[in-house]
């Protein structure tokens, strides 16, 4: 991933007061739809004062996002990134990347070697980002992984989540040639607007892509990577 500048006026700072983490806490419910219990301030606390990266994202004074990853085991050699986020009016302007580079030179400054997190398999920008952008490999599909959640963005879904693993040091995953791909999973093109427009056909959408996910796994294939017209392009290993 090559060297992303942050914006003029934009800063990137550790979680170092009281203050500080109970504003990331507040930015973080409101990406989040409310949910103001999915990141307490004293656990961003404790995370941040034990050594984990705990940051947040400011534009002049004001603080726009937070990110959260901490040492996974092997703890010398890995980290997870439990949560990364940018407030709505500051998205879509390169930020998540820039936060992103700025986990990843942290990471690489104390030996680690590679990053995982996991994403909602029908966020199709969040997939771009992860497997295009970033170039990460998908490593698991996991089933309902959080169970019932009570945010505003996931309330009422089941929690279905991709795990990625971003290798720090090495050149981005590519997208798979034509030649290799073997199946695609569709995606919507927005889940977001259409949960709001039309909760049912949002929750066929849950259940049609996990179907066929689980099926395609469990006949060998890997997901490959992903292209936004036709989804996750399945692949057998390589």
């Amino acid at each position: 991933m090559p060297d992303t500048a942050a914006p003029p006026g934009i800063d990137i700072r550790p979680l170092d007061t009281v203050d500080d983490v109970h504003t990331a806490s507040e930015v973080l419910a409101e990406v989040w739809g409310g949910d103001r219990g999915g990141m307490p301030p004293n656990l961003l606390r404790a995370l941040g004062h034990s050594g984990n990266y705990a940051v947040g994202l400011y534009d002049g004074d004001r603080m726009v996002g937070a990110s959260v990853a901490f040492f996974a085991a092997p703890a010398a050699r890995s980290m997870h990134s439990h949560i990364t986020g940018v407030l709505p009016h500051h998205q879509s302007k390169g930020l998540g990347r820039v936060l992103k580079q700025h986990q990843r030179e942290w990471a690489l400054a104390r030996d680690v070697g590679h990053i995982t997190w996991t994403f909602d398999p029908l966020v199709a920008r969040n997939a771009h980002f992860n497997l295009r952008t970033l170039g990460t490999r998908v490593t698991e599909y996991l089933v309902n992984h959080y169970g019932a959640m009570d945010d505003g963005i996931n309330r009422g879904d089941e929690t279905d989540r991709i795990m990625v693993s971003w290798a720090l040091a090495a050149p981005p995953v590519p997208t798979p040639g034509d030649d290799r791909v073997v199946a695609s999973v569709a995606v919507p093109h927005d889940i977001e607007a259409l949960r709001t427009s039309d909760p049912a056909d949002a929750a066929a959408w849950r259940a049609r892509v996990r179907d066929q996910m689980v099926g395609h796994l469990a006949d060998g294939l890997v997901i490959g990577g992903f292209d936004d017209q036709r989804g996750y392009l399945l692949v057998r290993p390589a």
